[in-house]
């Protein structure tokens, strides 16, 4: 449960307690009106009854004479009666745009986290070692911008749209182009399990990254976000990214594309994924308007994904028929 804080005219005080009542809130109550007019009404409310009030109370407040505020809750009491269902753990379309829009935003610290993910990569990948590796996997800068992408579509915002195609952009040619340096003044080892395990891609590979993309929105949506960490290393993009431009650097033009065409096949799958999670889960924007507009941005958003994944899945029968290494099939 969380508390849904309604800072708003004292006027609307009746009205806020009805919506609580409407949607069975577990309880609500108004302080006192301010010297503004002013007043707060909180409402502690079930995951499952969340999105829906504030749907209803978006639709009668103006953005500018009030403020909705969601506030966590460790634990209340009397506790919940032992007979009743607990409610199905959830986030609120807010709480996930919230989580997701962080992400893919372009600023320094993003930067620098993809900066030093790339150095601890190449690294890892270097000394082949597992646990270094998985230490620039956790760090994931370029899964956010990802996700980002999935969830604008999903609401038919252009803006975060766009925000995150160039942050992705961004760090993956940041990413490729610092790994590319370390290629060119760094002597490769090609008996690296770690690092020839990233020029390995087969149809393993594209099962893996639907799977390990759909759990990681999975697990925005419904709240679990610890498990986010374990998602992180089984789709991470940071590897095969590194090991393309250490292999461009190095001039090895064949174990660059098994790498390019990895890191193309987790990038697809897991907005591929992401979005099907996010139609499953019944994300979409409030209004009938911004519906429409984003059942049309989700339908060019999902046949791009789409083709490109059967492209890919050509790509690699095709290389697999011709005795190309790709590895497990």
């Amino acid at each position: 449960m969380k508390i849904i804080e309604v800072v708003a005219d004292a006027g609307h005080v009746d009205t806020l307690l009805g919506i609580a009542q409407q949607h069975e809130a577990v309880d609500a109550w108004a302080g006192p009106a301010g010297e503004d007019g002013r007043v707060a009404v909180r409402m502690l409310v079930a995951p499952d009854a969340r999105q829906n009030v504030i749907d209803a109370l978006q639709s009668i407040l103006g953005a500018a004479d009030a403020r909705i505020v969601i506030l966590p809750v460790e634990a209340t009491l009397p506790a919940p009666k032992a007979g009743e269902k607990p409610a199905p753990a959830g986030t609120t379309r807010e709480e996930l745009y919230s989580d997701i829009e962080r992400g893919a935003r372009l600023d320094l610290n993003f930067l620098l986290l993809v900066f030093l993910s790339t150095i601890v990569a190449s690294v890892g990948l270097l000394e082949d070692s597992v646990a270094i590796v998985v230490g620039a996997m956790v760090i994931a800068p370029l899964l956010g911008p990802n996700l980002g992408l999935a969830l604008g579509t999903s609401l038919g915002d252009t803006q975060l749209v766009v925000r995150s195609l160039r942050t992705n952009f961004a760090g993956l040619g940041l990413a490729v182009g610092l790994s590319v340096l370390i290629g060119l003044f760094w002597e490769l080892d090609y008996t690296s399990a770690e690092l020839m395990a990233r020029t390995v891609v087969g149809l393993d590979s594209i099962i893996l990254a639907l799977a390990s993309g759909a759990a990681a929105v999975l697990s925005l949506t419904t709240g679990l976000s610890t498990a986010l960490v374990g998602v992180m290393v089984a789709v991470a993009l940071m590897p095969p990214a590194a090991t393309l431009g250490m292999m461009l650097g190095a001039g090895r033009w064949d174990f660059a594309l098994s790498a390019g065409l990895l890191l193309a096949v987790n990038i697809v799958c897991v907005n591929l994924a992401a979005k099907v999670v996010f139609l499953f889960k019944g994300v979409r924007p409030r209004t009938w308007l911004a519906q429409r507009k984003a059942r049309q941005s989700m339908l060019i958003y999902g046949a791009f994904w789409l083709i490109s994944l059967l492209v890919l899945l050509g790509a690699i029968v095709l290389r697999h028929r011709f005795g190309v290494n790709t590895g497990a099939w």
